[in-house]
């Protein structure tokens, strides 16, 4: 028989809180901040409140995990099923089921190959969806008008692009900034291309023809914006041809899939976006010069011909020679079948005058004007069933037509009245635009009256000042340009006077500067 340990009255006593609270902190003090990498499991998503909650798995064990609703939202790496990741937090309990789980504060990808998989797994999904198919895709416009580029404004990619479009062929473009890296790229990407589509045709700012998304090279990290499935399925829904060209040749992104066409560098894009210009030139050049030199040749061609088959023709007189001989050997013949053909109709006539009488001709007379009686009253009889037939369709369609008139005429007299009501509103309206444009006019117009008053010199003669002018009507500026004798013309705010210059006197003091050319103190 086994010994049974007898419990020891002096073990403390634990309530399944304190125990559940002493477990949790030991946890937390003992693994505070941890770094697991695993395999996502059991994902479906945010749950309603905004957290998640899944698994963090491999080949051994299982560990629950929580994400909560703040620090959902700044991931920058999403969960997603079956996804390889380095999960970075706390290590607590929950008490609530007796079990322990990884508080998360970030998610990275476990290396290249757990990014791998993800797009993987992400591109079957997108294609399964038919996002993919080449029937989708439309062709590219041989020149476009307008180009938009999705890139950053201020990275080389712009100015490559930029340059080798003024190279080729110079286009206009619109430039729509976005981040090309980091955790709000892709969504930036995204609205600029529903952006461009959103454009009206023919509104303030034109809508391009073609769209240009560009990045430089970068690592598989820093590419990932484009491989989002918001950035996807903006792309495989515009309207407008898209060019991806993200990365360098070796880069791939799941936008390439999605797009019209996948240029494989930045300058391979715009290279595709517009033909050479001096090439095209130089073809219409070719073209035009063919086009001038082909009509000659083929006249020369034809004249060669024309020539040829003139050598190989026979000439009039060959032509004319057989029918000349068959004309007098029927001409010969003709006075004897002409007796001939004379003596067979008298013959036949002879046959026929025998049966012919007077009685047979009136009886058969008779005959004729019977039926011709019988087809008159016939005539009578359908032509008057012709008329009342055409009279009752007469009738109908005069009916029809006088209800159509008053209709019309009815529609005529109310759109009338509402072009009446819209003219007499056209009439206010224009009354009113009249009455606000003189109101607006007259006070311009006084206020430029008075600008012009207070620049006016009359002004200065009402206040005692004087314009001095010579016999010329030129103003005079100063006392030396006056010599005794001199014809003077003053003019002052209430008249003008005419003087004669006695001779200057200096002063002895400095004349202080005239306020207005011309203008002096009257004496």
């Amino acid at each position: 028989m086994s010994a049974v340990s007898e419990p020891r009255p002096n073990t403390p006593e634990w309530t399944v809180s304190e125990l559940s609270g002493a477990l949790r902190r030991t946890v937390e003090d003992a693994y505070g901040h941890v770094r697991v990498r695993g395999e996502i499991s059991g994902y479906r998503g945010p749950h309603s409140s905004g957290h998640a909650y899944f698994s963090l798995k491999d080949e051994g064990a299982r560990l629950d995990a929580v994400c909560w609703k703040g620090t959902f939202a700044r991931l920058k790496v999403k969960p997603e099923e079956g996804l390889e990741v380095v999960a970075v937090g706390k290590l607590t309990t929950y008490p609530g089921k007796s079990g322990y789980q990884i508080v998360i504060e970030a998610l990275e990808f476990a290396g290249a190959g757990a990014i791998m998989a993800m797009l993987e797994e992400r591109k079957r999904r997108l294609q399964a969806e038919g996002l993919f198919e080449p029937a989708r895709k439309v062709p590219l416009p041989f020149l476009p008008r307008t180009i938009g580029i999705v890139t950053s404004p201020t990275g080389a990619v712009i100015r490559d692009i930029l340059h080798r479009l003024a190279d080729r062929f110079p286009r206009r473009v619109l430039v729509w900034p976005v981040r090309v890296q980091g955790e709000t790229s892709a969504a930036e990407v995204a609205a600029a291309i529903r952006g461009f589509n959103a454009l009206p045709q023919g509104g303030p700012v034109p809508r391009p023809d073609l769209l240009i998304v560009a990045r430089g090279g970068g690592a598989l990290e820093d590419l990932l914006g484009f491989s989002d499935e918001a950035v996807v399925r903006a792309a495989a829904e515009s309207t407008i041809p898209l060019i991806s060209a993200v990365g360098h040749e070796t880069d791939v992104t799941l936008i390439d899939f999605a797009a019209d066409v996948r240029a494989p560098t930045p300058t391979a894009a715009a290279e595709m976006a517009v033909p050479v210009r001096a090439e095209l030139l130089g073809t219409v050049r070719m073209l035009g010069g063919r086009l001038t030199a082909a009509p000659p040749r083929l006249a020369e061609r034809w004249r060669s011909a024309l020539r040829g088959l003139v050598r190989v023709l026979p000439s009039a007189e060959d032509l004319l020679a057989q029918p000349r001989q068959r004309l007098d050997l029927a001409a010969a013949r003709l006075p004897r079948a002409l007796r001939t053909n004379a003596g067979a109709h008298r013959v036949r006539l002879q046959a026929v005058s025998g049966r012919l009488s007077p009685a047979m001709l009136r009886a058969r007379l008779d005959r004729l004007g019977d039926r011709t009686r019988q087809l008159s009253r016939s005539l009578v009889q359908c032509t008057a069933r012709t008329m009342q037939r055409g009279a009752d369709r007469l009738a109908a369609t005069r009916d029809r037509l006088g209800a159509a008139r008053a209709a019309s005429l009815r529609a005529h007299r109310v759109q009338i009245e509402r072009r009446g009501e819209r003219l007499m509103g056209l009439h206010e309206r224009a009354v009113r635009c009249l009455s606000v444009g003189l109101r607006d006019r007259a006070r311009r117009l006084g206020a430029v009256a008075q600008v012009l008053e207070a620049l006016s010199y009359h002004g200065v003669l009402a206040r005692g000042f004087a314009l001095v002018r010579d016999a010329s009507g030129k103003a005079v500026r100063s006392a030396a340009g006056v010599s005794g004798g001199q014809v003077l013309d003053l003019e002052f705010a209430d008249g003008r006077i005419g003087v004669v210059a006695a001779g200057t006197r200096p002063t002895g003091r400095r004349t202080p500067p005239a306020p207005q050319p011309g203008l002096f103190d009257a004496p």
